[in-house]
């Protein structure tokens, strides 16, 4: 750290120092101080201490209220950290001396890194004298303007510190290794770790982690097996790599060599094991853990969910409200975000009583997530009520989740008019709002309004279509039949057609009988998934269809050259907190009996009132 004490406009970080003030006022801020959480505080408990040191004149200690502002920090209150500063920048010990206001304004800098505010940050930097200026200031500005997610700033705060000969500071190098990696400058990290004159450990934590953060798994391996010494979060960044990249039995045997575990390492490497699939390995460590903290049950729970094991996610559910664990937003999003992809209906209800009753149920973040579940779930009804009656504050995640909801139900009328409700209320369509109002001129058959919104999205709403719009619009035209010009639309995209987009070609030429465009749509789709039997059934149906028997004989011929077999379709509900998975041909239900007569009685029923599907019998899907 030579360069940063070396260098005039630059100072090295000072320690706590007090205000100054008399005795008696002193132990009054540090009995305040001393009742501040040192985890993250209650916002009740934390603004009802804030009115009593502004009844008694002490919110303008410095001290104080740099400890006040990490707290407002935490629990996202930016408008809050910014009334504390302005309170206490102009007070008499704020003055007093330049390690004091140094202090307040890098616990200021820090509050809009971590709240991810770049802009913000530069503001309050630009605003310090640069004789306030030390290695805090620049690492928190640092961690601030990644938060932009473009490594230009990061390098311009690097030339900025170089130039007053602090870039070799270990301090500020941590921060440029970390802002680097999370903005995609992996060269940049690397650059700085391998020419910093004195490395800590963090500086290899930092870097070891950027390397797990570019899925460099062995590089990552190679650095933690050449550091001089390790801490728990060297151990804990190695576990974290291999649970991402899905190598959990290597999570499980560094695990057991680790000298000292915590709760993170246990969660890691339960989170590794989930990930994998392997939920019974996955819960024998679960049982295991000496204590569990909040994200060690989300995981299970989640996982569980995630993996339709309903039954299990809500018993491991009731258990944690027994053991007394609060969910937080957090938790509560990543539970409804599993509920939407597996369908857990039943679980997503009781996250949302839950939720209501700890009056978490009208925040945004919680009310988009459970929106987003029961449209997935398919109760989009609920969602809409939601909508309508309990989020206070909508934004336009929100307006995008109803409307795709709609759209993604077939209701595509209720989708268009939420549009304009949309707009009207002052809200600006994104890319993904664009994506649901085409889907639903999909499923109305709205081909002009369709191609109107789409000719229209750039000049209208300053977006450009992207290859999920034109993946709508040749799915809108197939379905209309117009095979032709969905072929030229794929011909005009600037990308490379993926599979989606021929996929959706394939489908409508199925529904019209096209062989010459279903042709092209398999031979493109064979060079993309060279293994998907699936493309070539659909095929061998269109030549079935056509009376092409000897086309058909050579596309089955073709399906069975990929090696493997189409996977049978399959569908699920859920009763009672279990799912009843349904495949083609599967005897495996215990009352598979009874629902094969049910729906032989369905599709005698559906033939008797003269609605027979065409060319194929009612089966179980």
């Amino acid at each position: 750290m030579s360069a940063a004490a070396a260098s005039p406009a630059l100072r090295p970080a000072p320690r706590w120092g007090g205000g100054g003030g008399a005795p008696s006022h002193r132990r009054l801020v540090e009995d305040h101080l001393a009742s501040l959480p040192h985890g993250l505080p209650r916002l009740r408990n934390l603004q009802e201490l804030h009115a009593q040191l502004l009844k008694q004149g002490l919110h303008r200690d410095t001290r104080t209220a740099s400890k006040l502002i990490a707290s407002y920090a935490l629990l996202r209150r930016v408008p809050a950290c910014r009334r504390v500063f302005s309170a206490a920048a102009s007070g008499p010990h704020a003055a007093a001396a330049t390690s004091n206001t140094t202090l307040l304004s890098n616990t200021l800098l820090r509050a809009y890194a971590l709240n991810a505010l770049p802009h913000a940050a530069l503001a309050a930097f630009s605003a310090m004298p640069p004789r306030q200026r030390d290695t805090f200031t620049y690492s928190s500005l640092i961690k601030a303007l990644s938060a932009a997610g473009a490594a230009a700033p990061v390098r311009a705060a690097h030339a900025h510190v170089a130039k007053l000969g602090a870039a070799e500071d270990t301090f500020i190098g941590n921060a440029l290794i970390d802002a680097y990696s999370k903005t995609g400058a992996a060269p940049d990290a690397r650059k700085v770790f391998d020419e910093m004159p004195e490395r800590d450990v963090v500086s290899w934590n930092t870097a070891m982690a950027a390397m797990v953060r570019q899925g460099e798994v062995a590089g990552a391996r190679k650095m933690f097996d050449e550091m001089p010494e390790k801490d728990t979060v060297s151990w804990n960044t190695m576990l974290d790599g291999y649970a991402k990249a899905g190598e959990a039995e290597e999570a499980f045997e560094l695990f057991q060599t680790m000298p000292e575990r915590n709760v993170v390492s246990w969660s890691t490497v339960v989170s590794a094991y989930c990930k994998k699939g392997d939920m019974d390995m996955a819960r024998v460590i679960f049982d295991k853990m000496p204590t569990k903290n909040l994200v060690t049950w989300t995981i299970m729970v989640s996982a569980c969910a995630q993996k339709g094991l309903v039954e299990e996610a809500g018993r491991l559910f009731t258990q944690m409200k027994e053991a007394s664990v609060e969910l937080d937003v957090a938790a509560v999003v990543s539970i409804l975000a599993a509920c939407a992809e597996s369908g857990s209906l039943a679980l997503g209800k009781r996250i949302h009583r839950h939720v209501r009753q700890r009056k978490l149920g009208r925040l945004t973040l919680v009310c988009n997530a459970l929106m987003d579940m029961f449209c997935k779930c398919g109760c989009v009804n609920r969602a809409d009520y939601i909508f309508d009656t309990e989020i206070v504050e909508k934004d336009s995640v929100s307006w995008n989740i109803i409307i795709g909801g709609f759209a993604m139900h077939g209701d595509g009328e209720k989708a268009l008019d939420l549009f304009a409700q949309m707009k009207q209320q002052g809200f600006c369509p994104d890319a993904v709002t664009l994506i649901n109002i085409l889907s639903a001129c999909t499923h109305m058959g709205l081909v002009e309004e369709g191609r109107r919104y789409f000719a229209n999205m750039e000049t209208d709403y300053g977006i450009r279509p992207q290859i999920e719009h034109y993946g709508c619009m040749v799915d809108l035209l197939g379905r209309g039949g117009l095979i032709e010009e969905a072929v030229d639309m794929i011909k005009s995209m600037p990308w490379e057609p993926n599979e989606v987009i021929w996929g959706s070609l394939l489908s409508a030429c199925r529904l019209h009988k096209n062989v010459e465009y279903a042709e092209l749509a398999v031979n493109e789709l064979s060079k993309l998934q060279p293994s998907n039997a699936g493309n070539y059934a659909v095929l061998s149906n269109i030549y079935a269809e056509a009376g092409q028997w000897s086309d058909m004989a050579k596309a089955r011929v073709q399906m069975k050259g990929t090696g493997s077999q189409k996977i049978a379709g399959s569908s699920w509900i859920e009763l009672d907190e279990a799912l009843h998975e349904f495949t083609v041909g599967d005897r495996k239900h215990p009352e598979s009996d009874q629902i094969s007569d049910m729906v032989d009685r369905l599709s005698s029923h559906v033939k008797h009132v003269g609605c027979v599907p065409a060319g194929h019998e009612l089966i179980v899907q």
